[in-house]
């Protein structure tokens, strides 16, 4: 399977909550690489990255980053794909000073930025594979039918739920 979304974080410490972006596009048949890789410490790596993503056959890069959280932001600046953003609690902070870095981007460099954490990285993955179902047919039956499954889960809780409340 041939990535086609590369996930970006600034430590290899941020992999416990990144790694939910993989498990999603895993779920739906979507390759991805994923790579350490910081705006601050090795900013030509990152660059390079954003630069050639494109030519490797990557459609949407996922950045995960905390505290100043400039990785996506940066990744925007050096390459036309898509770019979003997950805030990660690296700080005193617990992510707020990420969500704002990576929410408020200048005009012309749009970064789509997700919730913080793990609950963020895994819709970063499915949003990714989302944008790539738009000119994947195969894929957009796989986003559909993970969706119907969610929904059954849902009534599925809901009728236990009633049952408790209601003996049976």
């Amino acid at each position: 399977m041939n990535p086609q979304v590369l996930i970006l974080m600034g430590s290899d410490s941020d992999w416990p909550v990144m790694s939910e972006v993989k498990k999603a596009l895993d779920e739906l048949g979507v390759g991805c690489e994923a790579h350490v890789s910081s705006a601050h410490r090795t900013p030509e790596r990152t660059a390079r990255l954003a630069r050639e993503a494109a030519g490797r056959g990557i459609r949407v890069v996922v950045c995960g980053a905390g505290a100043a959280a400039h990785l996506a932001g940066v990744v925007a600046a050096e390459s036309e794909l898509p770019v979003l953003g997950v805030p990660l609690a690296a700080s005193d902070l617990d992510g707020l000073d990420a969500l704002l870095a990576t929410v408020q981007m200048p005009g012309g460099v749009p970064v789509g930025t997700l919730a913080i954490g793990k609950a963020g990285a895994r819709n970063a993955g499915l949003l990714a594979a989302r944008i790539l179902a738009l000119s994947d047919p195969a894929l957009a039956a796989r986003v559909r039918e993970a969706r119907t499954r969610m929904a059954g889960e849902v009534e599925a809780k809901d009728q236990a739920l009633q049952q408790k409340i209601h003996g049976g």
